[in-house]
């Protein structure tokens, strides 16, 4: 079992006998999240860097929840969705500041662009090597604003 899945379940089960019930749920979905992908095709257990790529697909998923029901005024369900995203950012790492990733995107667009020309032609390549050098640091959304505007788009 990955480091950070054991960790997860010691955190749900200290919430549980703290009486945390909103912790205690959050925690429960993400694990649900974590056997889920386990269990998809082959089984197999998730390591630690497949357990945080699911605690970045559900944070994206609560905060794209939180925004619809926002726009529809459902704000104590935003919330609701807010309260979990933090919950789940505790088993992330440390995200990148703007300016360490204006550092990192120029530094990629410079390496896999060199001297020509910077057009949105190269979004992809520079969006995986940044991806590759960026790992869980940084949120794709994130990302992919910072690549666009070194790019020039």
């Amino acid at each position: 079992m990955s480091e950070l899945k054991d960790r997860i379940v010691s955190d749900m089960t200290a919430a549980m006998k703290a009486r945390d019930k909103d912790r205690v749920a959050a925690l429960r979905m993400l694990k649900a999240a974590i056997m889920t992908e386990e269990v998809s095709g082959e089984k197999h257990e998730l390591d630690d860097e497949q357990v945080l790529a699911v605690v970045a697909r559900e944070i994206k998923k609560r905060r794209e929840s939180a925004q619809v029901y926002t726009e529809n005024g459902r704000q104590e369900l935003a919330e609701k969705e807010l309260a979990e995203v933090e919950v789940f950012t505790d088993y992330q790492p440390a995200q990148l500041s703007d300016a360490e990733l204006d550092e990192l995107v120029a530094q990629t667009v410079a390496e896999v662009v060199g001297d020509g020309e910077k057009t949105m032609k190269q979004m992809g390549p520079v969006m995986d090597a940044a991806k590759t050098k960026a790992g869980a640091q940084v949120e794709g959304g994130r990302l992919s604003a910072a690549v666009k505007k070194a790019l020039g788009a």
